[in-house]
């Protein structure tokens, strides 16, 4: 039997979804349900131009253009999605840096 992990989501997820095109966001729900049955998909994230994103993990989706940011929560059988979008100049970094602690 395989263990189902759960998926919170940060509140500011559905804007990061509406910023992608449509056929990107199926792509991120497709990578979301495979992270439902392994958290061990990403890699971990450390210290990204000064910002701490250790006990983060990244995701990547649609050929490596998008990033899911995500960690374990609490129990190990749920996983917050902190951010959702593209990695541009670090900015899906410097998303998941301010909302880590919101």
């Amino acid at each position: 039997m395989t263990m189902l992990f759960e998926i919170k989501y940060h509140k500011n997820i559905v804007d990061d979804l509406k910023s992608l095109d449509k056929s990107v966001r199926d792509k991120v729900f497709k990578k979301l349900e495979q992270l439902k049955k392994n958290s061990n998909l990403g890699q971990p994230l450390g210290n990204k131009a000064g910002m701490d994103l250790t006990g983060f993990y990244k995701l990547y989706v649609d050929n490596r253009r998008v990033r899911i940011v995500y960690k374990l929560e609490g129990t190990e059988l749920c996983l917050l999605i902190i951010a959702i979008g593209q990695r541009e100049d670090l900015e899906i970094y410097r998303t998941a840096w301010q909302r880590k602690n919101i």
